[in-house]
């Protein structure tokens, strides 16, 4: 499965940060660590959502597939930017893959799926003996196949993603993606010596039907009784 890593240009203590430039406006002594910290859990929990736009994620999404980040890429709120690998990069005689877990339980099923994958491979192989251009061989590779990409978004915009993409109905990879981001971000406050990626992570990062209190969904998963019409 891919990887996280969180890279040191990432906020290291966001509730502070979100306390003191809040406190600027505010007119705010924002000297002070404890105040600022104080300021910045009223803010988000009074759903001051602009101001959450001043902490900075930057991460890197190795080892995904081109499928899930195709998705990633519609979370384009609040201005991120990323860089994907270039297919012309690919080793095509040898790039890796995801193999679905329903497929992966599946012998039959797992030994077709990964017959394609190598003719996919040696059919794409063969193309670029024959110098064909790189960007023309590429049409043939899968969706599947892992990518690596160098992300940056701001916090509003991570938490708006989690209420969609911890929905048991969003697609399995990304739920296991976004899993492993939260993860990362907790590892990365613990690493330097900061609890406070953990305390958001883990009250604002959630499925909707957590913020809402039912589901909004036409077909749910049964956690939450569905909105009243």
């Amino acid at each position: 499965m891919g990887t996280i890593t969180i890279l040191p240009e990432t906020t290291k203590n966001p509730i502070t940060l979100i306390g003191e430039r809040a406190g600027v406006c505010w007119g705010a002594d924002t000297t002070d660590a404890a105040a600022n910290y104080r300021r910045g859990w009223d803010c988000i929990e009074s759903g001051h959502g602009r101001v959450l736009e001043y902490v900075n994620i930057e991460m890197i999404l190795n080892g995904y597939s081109a499928r899930v980040m195709r998705e990633w890429y519609t979370h384009i709120g609040g201005a991120p930017t990323r860089l994907q690998a270039s297919t012309r990069y690919i080793d095509y005689r040898a790039f890796d893959y995801i193999v679905p877990p329903s497929i992966d339980r599946n012998t039959e099923a797992k030994m077709r799926y990964i017959s394609t994958m190598d003719t996919i491979r040696r059919t794409t192989a063969k193309l670029e003996e024959m110098d064909l251009p790189r960007e023309d061989i590429a049409n043939l590779l899968p969706l599947g196949m892992t990518t690596r990409v160098v992300d940056r978004r701001n916090l509003r915009n991570l938490i708006d993603m989690s209420h969609n993409r911890q929905c048991v109905r969003a697609l399995w990879e990304f739920r296991e993606c976004f899993d492993a981001i939260c993860n990362g971000l907790i590892q990365y406050g613990l690493d330097n010596g900061s609890r406070e990626w953990q305390a958001i992570v883990t009250t604002q990062m959630k499925p909707k039907c957590d913020v809402l209190g039912y589901c909004p969904e036409k077909h749910g998963c049964g956690r939450y009784p569905g909105r009243e019409v």
